[in-house]
């Protein structure tokens, strides 16, 4: 298995269609077909974005794991995260509170499903 092969992988295991993928490094979905099939292969600050969103570079590049990779994190958390590292204090403290409220409806629902 080449690199390409691993880079499929990786994208599919972490739920990014070939565009989507690619625009993580500003990259065509051309590009990304090339890279799959080992026409080319991606630069080092492509293969460093690829590793924020969760690919284990290690892996791709020598098919070796390095330790554990991280958690694979989905495009709409990503964006989430994303959103509140954009936001100012006052917009991080609304995002907390939905997350919290979310959190503690989810709970509930847990709760009175068991408890029927």
């Amino acid at each position: 298995m080449g690199i390409g092969d691993r880079l499929k992988k990786e994208r599919e295991r972490l739920g990014y269609t070939q565009t989507d993928f690619a625009a993580l490094v500003g990259a065509s979905k051309k590009s990304q077909i090339r890279w799959e099939h080992d026409e080319s292969y991606p630069d080092a600050a492509a293969l460093a974005a690829f590793a924020e969103a969760g690919a284990n570079v290690m892996w791709i590049i020598t098919g070796q794991e390095s330790g554990s990779s991280p958690p694979p994190i989905a495009p709409c958390a990503r964006a989430l995260l994303d959103n509140y590292e954009a936001a100012d204090e006052a917009g991080k403290r609304v995002i907390e509170g939905a997350a919290d409220l979310a959190a503690r409806s989810a709970r509930l629902m847990k709760q009175k499903a068991g408890a029927a």
